[in-house]
């Protein structure tokens, strides 16, 4: 009941998106963060529109999640997500503390993985493609910095594929994080956790698992036992995207000391890190972030196509 009414007032689910979730065909979330925060425009803008065909062509429906004028969003049409990309920065960044309060102003807000999560599952979708997740930020023994998403992961009903947490992370306390709150950490074909750009890390995943059909059967298996929470698909970027851990690390140590310099913290950080490795790799770090967003969303296309038919 609860659920229907929030439903009711605050979510417009997009007629598309809305026919394929009655009819039980593949649909797969994405954020809006990553169009307004994450790349400059108009590549936001032509990326966004970039995955949503990439999920079509693989047999799913694209549901682009983001607040619309104080309405929880899932599906946006051209137009929202063009808005989207053209103002940027001036998108408020909405995690989970934020929502009612963009909700209640009426106002636009760019979703992260966590408020992502939240509306996804509201509209009843169980399948979500990123580019990384959050996690527990470097230095985060002084600072406490670690990100909502986590958090989220451990209580709603979402599988995330990405390519692991952002490399801008501590991966190690991002993955005991991730034990500690019983999230699944699978490695879709590989035993070591993706570190976004790169393809490997010094870090284990919790279970490898080599086709979508048995990720989906997980997923089926998790959640009708009652086990709540989310699982994380870690999808390695593309071997001809990856970038050598050497020089990402290099230009990541150097962003970060630049943050701490300036005073970079909280919900800004991210955004800040990513620009600034872009520039310091060249725009190599913003091709392979491009690329391996493609990457997730192909893989979370057939996870939905096979997730549907365990449900069935």
């Amino acid at each position: 009941m609860q659920n229907s009414l929030i439903t009711h007032q605050y979510l417009d689910i997009a007629p598309e998106v809305a026919l394929a979730l009655a009819e039980n065909r593949p649909v797969v979330a994405l954020e809006s963060t990553i169009i307004s925060h994450g790349m400059p425009y108009p590549q936001n803008v032509e990326t966004a529109l970039q995955v949503e065909e990439k999920i079509r062509a693989n047999g799913a429906i694209p549901a682009t999640i983001a607040v619309i004028n104080g309405r929880m969003k899932a599906g946006l049409s051209h137009d929202e997500i063009e808005t989207l990309g053209r103002e940027g920065h001036r998108v408020a960044k909405v995690s989970r503390r934020d929502l009612p309060f963009v909700i209640a102003s009426g106002k636009n807000g760019a979703t992260t993985v966590a408020s992502t999560m939240i509306i996804a599952e509201l509209a009843g979708i169980s399948v979500f493609a990123t580019g990384g997740i959050g996690g527990v930020h470097r230095g985060a023994q002084q600072t406490f910095d670690i990100s909502a998403d986590l958090q989220e992961l451990a209580q709603t009903n979402v599988a995330v594929i990405c390519a692991g947490a952002k490399s801008i992370l501590d991966l190690g306390l991002t993955t005991e994080y991730l034990e500690t709150h019983g999230v699944p950490l699978v490695g879709y074909g590989t035993d070591s956790l993706p570190a976004f750009f790169s393809r490997t890390s010094p870090y284990s995943v919790s279970v490898r698992l080599d086709t979508p059909q048995e990720i989906a059967r997980a997923m089926a298996a998790k959640w009708a036992a009652g086990l709540q929470g989310g699982m994380v698909i870690a999808n390695p970027i593309p071997e001809q995207y990856a970038m050598s851990e050497e020089k990402i690390n290099q230009a990541i140590e150097q962003a970060v000391q630049e943050s701490v310099e300036q005073g970079v913290s909280g919900k800004e950080s991210t955004p800040f890190l990513l620009a600034r490795v872009a520039e310091l790799t060249g725009g190599d770090s913003l091709q392979a972030n491009i690329q391996l967003v493609f990457n997730n969303a192909e893989l979370a296309a057939k996870i939905a196509g096979h997730y549907q038919l365990n449900c069935a």
